[in-house]
């Protein structure tokens, strides 16, 4: 599960980066009910009234216990009422080494790709000054032209609710070496993914379209964009500990988190985002509080404001539907109601950095929570934090009502196998992570489903039970899952987690898992077994003094099938590695391109070349009347060589592109 959740974490929410902590997004526990309708509910005579101390009293019992068991060094929690800072409390060690404790009011973290609210926000602040419209084509506002497609343009409503339609992009998305930090220009006309789906269509998370809608923001102000930010929200709300500047600026830079993987490791370097307006943010916890309590406020703190009132009414209630009744993207902001309260908010990760932000709009009330340490695997603190403070001050009765066994079970049969991410790399060699990690969705026989990628706070699978045709609640968090069902198919799911931004689609027949996956394992079965018990059979010959009872043409035949086949795994293996060390830390910069077109020139002779080699030897053993076993071999080989280089094909191994 983790090498899974780890590659939807990379390519399906950095939220920075949605997912990037071995775990999915935390797992919030959204109510049925939609935005719009959402009454606050009244606390229960059960619930302590939300106050300093009681909040003080029961975050002590719960955040250290949670930093220690999940190896984390540091934490910062932030929390807002009424236009006041209720609670700001550091954790833990913003240094490990030096013991250095967290401070609420100047240590700095990375809140990842919460970094984007500021983006948005300043879009929305020239859509006020009349410099910028969310519903005209972008390259209007752009000094280069996006690559024309004839179902029409982009435009700022798409980039804020994440449906432009662009493919994951990758490389050098997060580096250590500041010479890879690029201008915000060179980015922007430079890193252009392809555009996989109809701009409107599809929730796909993109740090590059935020990234591009930074470029706007400096392009249609004048102004760079890290001063706009800098005069336009910082000044204004009077964060004096928060900068979108790469490296920090000298006097912040002493009070930066150390990143870590786990506490008890040496301390990462700082994190360079390439794709700044994306989640370059580092920020205290009592500059967020600021932050939150002006968008709480309609755009307003201590008589100034960042944004008229019915701007900040209009990013928070302009929801997108794509797959009813689940959570939905507002601009910029995405749903995660609970417990009947109205909540937007947005997470963020980079590779060591993991933070939520969260705002209770009706009740005037915004958390935010922020950790230096990836921890061990599991959601250790972001997700259960939230879930526990949400159940202790906002509670409210759930009652879970199935639907009648029969369609359960037949409608968990109908959603049951393998889907592909909206959040995908789809036109380089990282498609490979969608036959690394499929998504599943498993039917457990009794009519629940579980969804593998999303696991409950104890690791276990969830069991999703079904309370209305094609909505499935889980009864332990409460969270919905729900698919989209035309012409009776199921055309695309999600879960309120992860569906403001990303859904799950059948692949189309070419590369469905459902055959391919099967017919990847045989031909690995055939190709690895061939290459490793080529030299070990040889090895035992020459031990015993048997010979190869193969001669002439037949033995030329038979060592080039096991030459094919060596070279076939040996590619394979090379590629598995590089997906999977992309995938696990984001690092890939411009200085592996020489070995990407290497590897693709190998991929191109040894698939093509390992194929019509596989092919020709399974001729050649019945031509030479081989045994029955031999010629069943050479048969099972050249299936396996014709299916890699489908697969080589497929995913576009031999595709020389070192865009990704």
């Amino acid at each position: 599960m983790h090498f899974v959740s780890r590659i939807l974490t990379v390519v399906s929410s950095l939220c920075l980066f949605g997912l990037v902590q071995a775990t999915p997004l935390t797992p919030l526990t959204p109510t049925a009910t939609t935005a719009s309708a959402v009454p606050a509910a009244a606390p229960t005579a059960s619930a302590p009234a939300l106050t300093r101390a009681d909040l003080e009293a029961w975050l002590d019992g719960f955040v250290p216990n949670a930093l220690a068991s999940s190896d984390v060094a540091g934490a910062v929690v932030v929390v807002v009422k009424d236009s006041q800072i209720l609670l700001a409390k550091g954790f833990g060690y913003a240094d490990v080494a030096t013991k250095k404790p967290v401070d609420p009011k100047t240590t700095l973290f990375r809140p990842g790709s919460v970094s984007k609210l500021f983006t948005w926000t300043a879009v929305m602040q020239l859509v006020e000054a009349g410099k910028l419209d969310l519903d005209t084509d972008v390259n209007t506002y752009l000094d280069f032209k996006l690559p024309a497609r004839a179902d029409g343009p982009i435009t700022l409503r798409h980039i804020m609710t994440h449906t432009a339609g662009f493919e994951e992009q990758i490389k050098e998305l997060i580096v250590s070496d500041p010479k890879y930090l690029v201008t915000l220009q060179h980015y922007a006309q430079n890193a252009t993914p392809q555009r996989i789906y109809k701009a409107g269509s599809t929730p796909a998370y993109s740090n590059y379209a935020t990234a591009l809608a930074g470029y706007i923001v400096e392009r249609v102000s004048g102004e760079h964009f890290d001063d706009y930010i800098e005069q336009h929200i910082f000044s204004v709300l009077g964060m004096q500990h928060a900068s979108f500047r790469q490296p920090l600026p000298a006097a912040l830079a002493p009070d930066m988190a150390s990143g870590y993987a786990v506490s008890s490791a040496p301390a990462k370097p700082y994190e360079i985002v390439v794709a700044a307006p994306a989640g370059s943010l580092a920020a205290s916890g009592e500059d967020m509080a600021l932050f939150m309590m002006a968008h709480l406020a309609d755009g307003a703190l201590g008589g100034q404001r960042i944004l008229k009132a019915e701007t900040a009414q209009m990013m928070h209630a302009t929801p997108t539907d794509m797959i009813p009744p689940l959570n939905r993207m507002d601009l910029g902001f995405y749903e995660q109601d609970y417990n009947g309260h109205r909540i937007v908010s947005h997470g963020g990760d980079t590779q060591f950095f993991h933070s939520y932000l969260h705002l209770l709009l009706d009740d005037h009330v915004g958390f935010f929570v922020s950790v230096n340490s990836a921890g061990h695997p599991g959601e250790g603190l972001r997700g259960p934090l939230f879930d526990g403070f949400l159940n202790r001050y906002f509670p409210a009765p759930h009652d879970l009502k199935a639907i009648d066994a029969a369609t359960a079970k037949a409608h968990a049969a109908q959603i049951a196998g393998p889907y592909e991410s909206s959040r995908r790399p789809e036109t380089n060699f990282f498609s490979f992570l969608g036959l690394m990690g499929p998504v599943k969705v498993v039917d457990n026989g009794d009519g629940t489903i579980s969804l593998p990628m999303l696991k409950g706070q104890n690791q276990a699978d969830r069991r999703y039970v079904e309370v209305a045709p094609y909505v499935w609640r889980d009864p332990v968090t409460w969270n919905r899952l729900a698919a989209k069902v035309e012409n009776g198919r199921i055309v695309r799911f999600s879960a309120d987690e992860l569906s403001p931004f990303m859904v799950f689609e059948p692949a189309p027949a070419y590369r469905s898992m459902r055959w391919l996956m099967p017919a990847a394992l045989a031909a690995a079965a055939v190709i690895f077994g061939t290459a490793l018990l080529w030299p070990i059979a040889a090895l035992s010959r020459r031990r015993h003094g048997v010979s190869l009872q193969v001669t002439g043409a037949a033995l030329r035949a038979h060592l080039l099938s096991r030459i094919a086949a060596a070279a076939i795994a040996l590619v394979s293996a090379c590629w598995f590695g590089v997906v999977a060390l992309g995938a696990s830390s984001l690092g890939f910069t411009a200085a592996l391109d020489w070995l990407l077109i290497l590897l693709f020139s190998l991929s191109a002779l040894v698939y093509w070349g390992g194929a019509i080699a596989l092919v020709w030897s399974a001729r050649a053993a019945f031509v030479q009347g081989r045994p029955l076993l031999a010629k069943a071999w050479s048969v099972a080989l050249a299936g396996a060589g014709l299916v890699f280089l489908w697969l080589a094909y497929t995913y576009h191994l031999m595709h020389f592109t070192t865009h990704y």
